[in-house]
């Protein structure tokens, strides 16, 4: 029998390695192997792409600039794509395959890449009364995007391969099982249809109709006044479905250390702060300690973030050096009678050369754009210019190893802390030189705006990596569609926010802008350049002691970039994650039966996907049910509970639904088991 036969007749399973560690010798083969004759880039999945991403990159920068709150994009459209292929079949028309709907997913997803990157810096530009027009707002996207692709592609192998099984991949695991579920239908798609319409109804319910409160706190427990009040120690866990999932694939490991670094900043540094900071802290509650611009507490977590990528960097200097290697092997190998070495599709790259190519092409726009646009006024232009691409390139390349890390192992990216690293760095060097005033501010929002892109790039194509990886994608379609659809992207997210900056303004209101959008990222960057350029100084301190806790952390054996996040991102996100992380280790440890313990932590898995994707599409009715109330002065409130009583209410609910994840796992059977047997086994 052919290969090709093999691959038809080959159930629609993911192997059994796909989540494990591989043994000496053993190697992972995705669903779809065949290097011919498979749908992948196809006119239906470039169309479709294409309107998700024009579609998402207007929802998700309109949402994300007037409401403050962003809304995940990948999950959604994933998710669309299956419907769009069973809608196809209906029409007695082709399904779309497996890798098909990933390509869909690789350029529709640019959407929520390019709104990251530009709605956290770009508004900052009409915030500091800088000269900002349509080419400048896009180019910084565009080229940060290309970037992002373009670095990444060396550690590639490193991240999907060498550390299969070592890594979680949490997003990555979600939207695999809703491809694979979604194509193949059957018991396992009930599964996940009802756990996604669990977290849609969950979640849709707290955000919108404030059935309950979505973050339970003890600072809105009148018993606990004493602690909140005095102490200022407070604990808080977000009751959505889709954290409480995304612990569930995470893993007690790195939820355990994420939620030791939150406890640091939560019951340690914010109460000893209120009691020997002095006057500047005295008059501040809980939540101005952590989160206060100058004073807070999550500075010392952009320090432990910045400093735990430094050492991140330094552990992978043999990844790094191994990766540059390769690509000037790959760059300067001699043909030989003009062919090169086959390479099987499911590994296959942009070549090298045209990489490096791009790099340049690239390089050579950021150039042009900070020599002629940005900088042409100054004294030193291209001296200037000059030093902002390298640092725009060196931290680009090093950085995207540590956010594409942070994405595989918690699938949240630390992007606004390592943006706010870079333009620290840019403002100081550039400052030095004697750049200052709006060309200065200009010039270093730029660098950031071209970082923050890139980064957000590199946490997504990772994941996307991932996917095909498991799937059978081939990586050169996944990195041209993403190149793609980041210039689509760019194009429609910059004319939102250019119309916003015309309709309602950004920042302080001013004559002709009353009530301008908060973009509370933006308004970050904004005070950091007025800090380091407008002469307000900047937390040196801070930054200091949370590098030096990264570096701690790091000797003890411990992973300081998790650890820095803990400090960085509120509790709120990081406990319920620890819960959904213990609710897997006890499903992992419910039976002796090797083989009835992976039934029911895989049924744990896929639960976990499909709260993760119902929580993805609530926020998304919950960012358009607010745009439409505003638009009609409505508001969806259903139920009139005091807020001690949603509080109390938000946390019931999450631990039943803990509690039900647990359950409904442990009523998976293993190969060859009854009902009974399942049971008895317990």
């Amino acid at each position: 029998m052919s290969t090709d036969n093999k691959n038809k007749q080959q159930p629609l399973e993911l192997p059994e390695n796909a989540y494990t560690q591989l043994k000496p010798g053993e190697e992972y083969v995705p669903i779809i192997t065949r290097e011919k004759g498979e749908p992948e880039v196809t006119g239906r999945s470039i169309v479709f792409g294409l309107i998700m991403t024009v579609f998402f990159s207007a929802a998700a920068a309109y949402i994300a600039l007037k409401l403050g709150q962003g809304i995940e994009t990948a999950i959604p459209i994933s998710i669309l794509a299956i419907g769009f292929s069973a809608f196809m079949a209906k029409m007695a028309m082709r399904k779309s395959g497996l890798i098909e709907n990933v390509n869909i997913l690789a350029i529709g997803a640019t959407s929520g890449i390019v709104v990251g990157g530009s709605v956290f810096t770009m508004p900052a530009i009409y915030m500091l009364h800088l000269k900002g027009g349509f080419w400048q707002i896009f180019l910084v996207p565009f080229l940060g995007a290309v970037l992002g692709v373009l670095f990444l592609i060396p550690f590639r192998r490193y991240f999907v391969a060498e550390m299969h099984g070592k890594l979680p991949f949490p997003e990555a695991t979600a939207t695999t099982e809703i491809l694979v579920t979604g194509e193949k239908g059957g018991s396992q798609a009930g599964i996940l249809l009802y756990s996604l319409g669990i977290g849609v109804l969950l979640d849709y319910l707290a955000l919108s109709y404030h059935a309950w409160t979505d973050t339970f706190t003890t600072a809105a427990v009148k018993g606990m006044a004493f602690f909140t009040d005095k102490l200022r120690g407070v604990f808080a866990m977000s009751t959505s479905a889709a954290v409480l999932g995304l612990g569930y694939i995470i893993g007690i490991r790195y939820a355990s250390i994420i939620m030791a670094g939150s406890m640091l900043s939560y019951f340690v540094l914010i109460p000893l702060l209120a009691h020997v900071g002095g006057p500047a802290y005295a008059h501040l509650n809980y939540e101005q300690i952590f989160s206060d611009k100058l004073l807070g507490v999550r500075n010392i977590g952009i320090g432990g973030i910045f400093a735990a990528g430094v050492i991140s960097i330094i552990q992978m200097a043999p990844v790094i050096k191994q990766a540059v290697q390769k690509m000037m092997a790959q760059l300067f190998k001699h043909r030989e009678h003009g062919r090169t070495e086959a390479v099987s599709r499911l590994d296959r790259d942009i070549p090298m050369p045209l990489v490096f190519g791009l790099i340049v092409l690239v390089s050579l726009g950021i150039f042009l754009y900070f020599r002629f646009s940005v900088l042409a006024q100054d004294a030193h232009p291209t001296l200037l210019a000059f030093l902002a691409l390298a640092l725009t390139l060196l931290i680009v390349f090093l950085f995207s190893a540590v956010s594409a890390w942070a994405v595989a192992m918690i699938s949240v990216t630390p992007i606004s802390g390592m943006t706010l690293t870079t333009l620290i760095i840019a403002a100081v060097i550039m400052s030095a030189l004697g750049l200052a005033g709006q060309s200065g501010m200009l010039a270093v929002l730029l660098i950031g705006g071209v970082v923050c892109t890139a980064l957000s790039m590199s946490g997504s194509l990772v994941t996307q990596f991932k996917i095909g990886y498991w799937l059978g994608s081939t990586p050169r379609t996944i990195e041209w569609s993403n190149i793609i659809g980041s210039a689509l992207a760019s194009v429609t997210v910059t004319g939102v926010i250019i119309m916003f900056a015309t309709v309602y303004g950004y920042g302080a209101p001013t004559t002709q802008h009353a009530h301008p959008l908060a973009a509370p990222q933006a308004s970050a960057m904004a005070a950091v350049l007025n800090a380091f350029l407008g002469g307000q100084g900047a937390p040196w301190m801070l930054y200091g002691v949370g590098a030096i806790i990264a570096v701690i952390v790091a000797m003890l054996g411990v992973s300081s970039l998790a650890f820095a996040l803990g400090m960085y991102l509120p509790i709120q996100l990081n406990s319920p994650i620890l819960l959904g992380a213990i609710v897997a280790w006890m499903v992992q440890k419910s039976s002796k039966n090797p083989s009835l313990s992976k039934a029911r932590n895989d049924k744990g898995i896929l639960i976990a996907s499909g709260l993760i994707a119902g929580g993805a599409l609530a926020g998304v009715l919950d960012g358009f049910t607010k745009m439409i109330s505003e638009r009609i002065g409505w508001e969806p409130r259903a139920f009139h509970f005091s807020a001690s009583a949603q509080n109390w209410a938000g946390l019931i609910v999450f631990l039943l639904l803990a509690a039900f994840l647990y359950w409904d796992s442990r009523r998976a059977k293993g190969p060859g088991q009854g009902e009974n047997s399942a049971a008895s086994e317990a």
